[in-house]
């Protein structure tokens, strides 16, 4: 059983889906060994949002973070929804942009 908001349970083995999908990330994007990855499933409370996303981050050595989502909860991603490998530079987020989107 889970809760709403903040407080909500996670599933148990949460740590060990996180875990394999950023192993298919590194190995996906090429990534070294050292580069970070972040992976967050958040629920969208905006009219029109599905109700479950998977944010992907990581960083390569230039410093740059790459994000991007995948509108499917955490359990339901597989390397099928990642973008090419190739557009990894095209992933890149700047910071000071102004989109409420992403």
């Amino acid at each position: 059983m889970t809760t709403a908001g903040p407080f909500r349970k996670k599933r148990p083995d949460a740590a060990g889906i996180t875990r394999g999908l950023k192993d298919v990330v590194r190995a996906h994007f090429r990534l070294g060994d050292d580069d970070a990855i972040m992976i967050s499933q958040i629920e969208c409370q905006l009219p029109g949002c599905p109700p479950l996303e998977t944010v992907i981050a990581f960083w390569c050595e230039d410093g740059k973070r790459r994000q991007f989502k995948v509108f499917k909860s955490l359990a339901e991603v597989s390397e099928d929804d990642l973008p090419p490998w190739w557009m990894k530079s095209a992933l890149i987020h700047d910071d000071f942009a102004e989109c409420s989107c992403c």
